[in-house]
């Protein structure tokens, strides 16, 4: 891939890793800092990298950015969080694109459901593609997607259900 290539490659996938990450992360400022590292990856293989598969490797490296991330925070302590009152339907209402039902939905998956979801409807990956970017067999991603997608519609339901 050349540097040319590489900005081209900026321009278009940017705002989509961004928006994945986001929607994984809720955190605008720890999205944009994957999104960066990822493009940081990015160019320091450019040369082994073929410009075809430069998005499916700049979601892999996300993905997994954002594992690692969710893993490390697991272990950290959230006592401030919880004096302040958790974001929740606030942190839901930032999210650019999803409505803010659908958002609290999302939160209740698990971090694979969830990312195979945005994945699959939100970015249009194939499950072949999802698979590789996940590091999981095409039979499991099917599988957490149909999941995924059941709870959805029971969290769905039941909310419809109160309202």
């Amino acid at each position: 891939m050349t540097p040319k290539e590489y900005n081209h490659c900026v321009e278009l996938y940017a705002d989509r890793v961004y928006r994945f990450m986001l929607k994984n992360t809720r955190e605008a400022a720890e999205a944009e800092d994957m999104v960066q590292n990822a493009f940081e990856v990015l160019w320091r293989n450019h040369e082994k990298v073929e410009v075809d598969k430069a998005r499916s490797y700049l979601f892999s490296v996300s993905h997994h950015q954002m594992i690692d991330s969710l893993r490390k925070n697991k272990r950290m302590s959230y006592t401030e969080e919880f004096a302040e009152g958790a974001a929740g339907p606030a942190a839901a209402a930032n999210s650019p694109d999803l409505s803010p039902t659908l958002n609290n939905a999302l939160e209740q998956l698990s971090e694979i459901q969830r990312s195979v979801v945005l994945l699959r409807d939100y970015e249009g990956y194939s499950y072949d593609e999802i698979a590789q970017i996940t590091e999981l067999t095409e039979a499991q991603v099917k599988v957490y997607i149909f999941r995924a997608r059941k709870k959805l519609q029971q969290i769905l339901v039941s909310i419809d259900r109160i309202v």
